[in-house]
């Protein structure tokens, strides 16, 4: 697993336990984000979270909106903005 992928499901880890959310077991690549358990609040706080760990908000910087449907979509949104 890559550092950021860690970094990515611990910050939803965290992000579950402050929106009083309960995360799915084994989330992998081809999670749909909207089945993990996480609800659109909740992801807008994992983006939030994200970008003060990682100093970037992918989303607010694209030009043409991507919405990601799966986990490793989300992370390759994020890896390509670090790129």
């Amino acid at each position: 697993m890559s550092d950021l992928k860690k970094t990515i499901l611990d910050c939803m880890e965290q992000v579950a336990v402050i929106a009083d959310c309960t995360l799915i077991e084994n989330i992998s690549d081809d999670t749909v984000l909207l089945q993990s358990g996480l609800d659109s609040l909740g992801f807008a706080m994992l983006v939030a979270q994200l970008e003060e760990e990682l100093g970037t908000d992918p989303f607010s910087e694209m030009e043409l909106a991507v919405y990601p449907r799966t986990l490793g979509e989300f992370v390759t949104v994020y890896k390509n903005a670090l790129s």
